[in-house]
């Protein structure tokens, strides 16, 4: 007969190392059940992503490459293009420093309102992006609050450029932030902490120790920013004014177009911000490789 441990906490542990040979893991469910929630993740992926994604690359080139290259490259279609990389190359920017600004205050220090700044990071994901960018027409419009100060001295907010960029820049805003605000609250403060003991002073604080350390998760968070900027439809659409060759982004053009019955050149432009989808899905799985393998790496050291 085998010795008991006295210790209750020993009786324990021995009964735990036996346990799983006797009785079946918790976790293990018979095969059928498993095949049938992968079957059913594949089948709305298929349903949802794959077949449309598909019938938009098919009815772009369904009337040949000359009518594709017809309709990307009109004059329309390229002022919309331009529109859209303009609103993104300055909206991604500015989220960029908000968010690495934001983070660092949240996760480094502490102070009154904190959790007020958090929620109000997330506010552009509970609003609705027609209610944004109606928020826009009633302080820049017309008769808005600023509205008659920028008419006497000549400024243009709303039906302009720099309409489309506040709207963009309202909608993407928590997407940095959001990325690197966990991961900032899960490092700490020590490494920070020991930099400043032995001399750096805030940017080489900054640059050496803080940066490195989130980069990747930054590189993600710029990455879906960028995707949504480039993506976004109700706030712009309300700021805009449609005017074609002026203030219609790529989302907008695709649906003028379409309203025209206009179908292969909407589904040629459609094609475009498709395939800005899909990269940006690359480039996101390859950013989420990239950290698992220091992670793992990580843990090999340690």
């Amino acid at each position: 007969m085998s010795a008991i441990p006295s210790n209750p906490s020993a009786q324990l542990t021995a009964r735990a190392a036996v346990a799983p040979r006797n009785l079946p893991e918790a976790t293990t469910e018979p095969a059928w059940v498993k095949w049938l929630l992968i079957g059913t993740a594949l089948g709305f992926l298929a349903l949802f992503l794959f077949v449309p994604l598909a019938i938009v690359f098919v009815e772009a080139f369904k009337k040949g490459a000359g009518v594709y290259l017809a309709a990307i490259t009109d004059p329309d279609a390229l002022s919309a293009i331009k529109l859209t990389l303009i609103a993104a190359g300055i909206s991604v920017p500015l989220n960029l420093v908000f968010g690495i600004a934001a983070a660092w205050c949240i996760a480094k220090f502490d102070f009154r309102g904190k959790n007020v700044l958090l929620t109000l990071i997330d506010l552009p994901f509970s609003v609705s992006p027609v209610i944004s960018g109606l928020i826009y027409v009633l302080v820049f419009g017309l008769q808005g609050w600023f509205g008659e100060w920028l008419r006497d001295h000549d400024l243009k907010v709303i039906f302009a450029v720099p309409g489309i960029v506040l709207a963009t820049v309202f909608v993407t805003f928590p997407f940095v932030a959001r990325e690197l605000i966990p991961l900032m609250q899960a490092q700490g403060t020590e490494q920070e902490e020991a930099a400043r003991v032995l001399g750096a002073n805030g940017w080489q604080i900054f640059r050496r120790v803080t940066l490195p350390n989130v980069k990747w998760a930054l590189l993600y968070g710029v990455i879906l920013c960028n995707a949504r900027a480039m993506g976004e439809f109700g706030a712009v659409s309300v700021v805009s004014g449609h005017i074609r060759g002026s203030t219609n982004t790529m989302p907008l053009h695709i649906e003028i177009l379409y309203n025209e019955y206009q179908f292969a050149a909407s589904f040629a432009v459609a094609s475009l911000l498709a395939g800005l989808a899909l990269v940006t899905l690359v480039l996101k799985f390859l950013v989420e490789q990239r950290v698992k393998s220091q992670l793992k790496v990580q843990e090999r050291s340690e």
